[in-house]
């Protein structure tokens, strides 16, 4: 693994979600008097608010992404870029390079991916007892 590959590709990754969390904090920073000072207008209102419903998803996104950044750089210290986080096994240069922050295989990823879908599931149709998707390994 050429650490310092992945330390650039991680440190830009990093850059632009830092840029863009900066942004749409601006963003939602500028919308919120908005919402204070309007007149009542029911349809606008509205679509101002779920405008920035939108704008608070994405930060949140952004912010779980960010939290993905810190985890790639202990990893880089550690040693253990570029293995699965669960099982150890390399993760393909490909997959890095497509994607810096790939903490598992693509295998292992279809497989997480789909024990936290159907954790949400059992969260919408109420099987609370079920409904943690780590529960499920």
């Amino acid at each position: 693994m050429n650490h310092e590959g992945a330390r650039y590709r991680v440190a830009r990754e990093r850059t632009r979600i830092e840029d863009e969390l900066r942004r749409l904090v601006a963003t939602v920073q500028e919308e919120s008097p908005l919402h204070q000072d309007q007149t009542g207008e029911g349809h606008e209102a509205g679509s101002e608010m779920v405008l920035e419903e939108v704008d608070l998803a994405l930060v949140a996104d952004l912010n779980e992404t960010l939290a993905a950044v810190g985890r790639a750089e202990a990893r880089i210290v550690n040693g253990t870029y570029g293995r699965s986080i669960e099982s150890g096994l390399p993760i393909s240069h490909d997959r890095l390079n497509a994607m810096p922050l790939a903490e598992r295989t693509v295998d292992e990823q279809n497989r997480y991916e789909a024990r936290v879908d159907a954790g949400r599931l059992r969260i919408v149709t109420g099987d609370a007892a079920t409904a943690d998707p780590e529960a499920n390994r």
